[in-house]
């Protein structure tokens, strides 16, 4: 038996001759000769070590083992048939991507750069992360971006890339001189924070509060860039994820005792698999470090 040599092409050409039971018929349907169609069958059957029809009176008759690779490449014809049409659907539909700002510009740039030049048509809808993954369950997403250590059914969830936390500071400010710093040494820094309720500013003001810093709020911006804006004005220093990158005038040093930030995908399980979110998946991971 030598399998190896055996493809898909053959056993989906004999499921046609199977449905027949004609070398005539069969070869008229595949547009090829009737003895090239013969020659196939019968070094077909020579590779799989068996008989794949016998002959009884004027008819042929299929074996066990012919009715057993018929009912191998219907199927593979209608895989394949699946897959042509998904790659189709896939190319003609844009790939939605939901998540916040800060991932879309920091996290995903590249991976984004390196689909759109591939000509991958994207969709990019800004939201935070309980929306962006209600989005996906609700289809109106195809995967989203965010800051999650657990998601329910029919969600799954594939770690992405992880970042340390670290403090935007003007290039003059004493900080700017150390190679890092420990949230303790924020006591009596004017900080630029996020809007109360925010994720990032819920957990910044429990590592504040569990080394006994209250933190004096010059500021309250929304958004990665807003944030670091205002540092670069003098107005206050800014905790970030170390995948921002800092305008020229801004510099960042490692919060050593605060946690990484780990950015995950979020999939619906039914739709991992399909091609196109695979490849942007692909594409994405890639990108990031």
């Amino acid at each position: 038996m030598d399998v190896r040599s055996v493809s898909i092409d053959d056993t989906r050409e004999f499921a046609v001759f199977a449905e027949h039971l004609s070398f005539t018929r069969a070869a008229e349907e595949l547009h090829v000769s009737q003895p090239s169609l013969h020659v196939k069958v019968r070094k077909l059957g020579e590779r799989l070590g068996c008989a794949l029809y016998t002959k009884v009176g004027r008819h042929l008759v299929l074996t066990a083992e012919g009715a057993a690779v018929a009912r191998f490449g219907r199927q593979a014809d209608a895989d394949v048939r699946t897959l042509l049409h998904d790659l189709r659907v896939d190319a003609a539909a844009p790939v939605v991507i939901a998540a916040g700002e800060g991932a879309h510009l920091y996290v995903l740039g590249p991976g984004l750069r390196r689909l759109l030049a591939e000509g991958r048509h994207l969709r990019l809808l800004n939201l935070d992360a309980t929306a962006a993954m209600r989005a996906v369950r609700d289809g109106e997403a195809d995967l989203a971006v965010v800051v999650t250590d657990r998601v329910l059914k029919p969600l799954r969830r594939e770690v992405l890339a992880s970042y340390v936390q670290v403090i935007a500071v003007p290039p003059d400010h004493p900080i700017a001189r150390q190679r890092s710093v420990r949230i303790r040494e924020l006591g009596g820094q004017r900080l630029v924070v996020p809007p109360p309720g925010r994720p990032h500013r819920i957990a910044l003001d429990a590592a504040l509060q569990s080394v006994g810093v209250a933190p004096i709020v010059a500021m309250e911006a929304d958004g990665w860039q807003a944030m670091l804006r205002f540092v670069e004005l003098g107005v206050g220093l800014a905790i970030v994820n170390g995948c921002v990158t800092p305008p020229g005038d801004v510099v960042t040093r490692p919060v050593e005792d605060l946690p990484l930030v780990t950015y995950s995908a979020v999939f619906r399980s039914d739709a991992r698999g399909k091609p196109a979110i695979a490849s942007v998946w692909d594409a994405l991971r890639m990108g990031a470090p």
